[in-house]
């Protein structure tokens, strides 16, 4: 019972941690809009308007996968019994190579690519499953 409670846990954790990356993802414009002509509905849409970004657009997509993360790990620390690492870290593993495949997809910022994928994945994930464990 134990190892299914811990892959529900999992698959509950990602599942709640990709929507808050969503919903952050399709708030971010409202908050900061994004500049005229940018379309960022597709991958194409973004990486032809990528030269017209500036620092703060980047802020709410780092926003969408740090806190995805955090959450999601955070949800799965808290439903699985034991307590184990496994499975946030599984889901900082899975967002993690989302942000990689997304770097490939969408030409952003070198800045932007080293601050996200060392900053919003693995240490999210470590902290999600820390909280959690309180």
């Amino acid at each position: 019972m134990k190892k299914y409670r811990n892959i529900l846990a999992t698959v509950a954790g990602f599942i709640i941690g990709s929507l808050v990356n969503m919903i952050l993802v399709a708030v971010s414009g409202k908050i900061i809009p994004l500049p005229a002509g940018v379309d960022n509905k597709t991958a194409e849409g973004l990486a032809a308007g990528m030269h017209l970004m500036e620092s703060k657009h980047f802020i709410f997509p780092f926003l969408a996968h740090a806190l995805g993360t955090l959450v999601g790990a955070f949800i799965a620390t808290k439903l699985s019994n034991p307590k184990s690492i496994v499975g946030p870290m599984l889901i900082g593993v899975l967002f993690l190579a989302g942000g990689i495949s997304m770097v490939f997809m969408v030409p952003s910022p070198m800045w932007f690519n080293c601050v996200d994928l060392i900053l919003a994945y693995i240490p999210m994930a470590c902290l999600g499953y820390i909280l959690g464990r309180k």
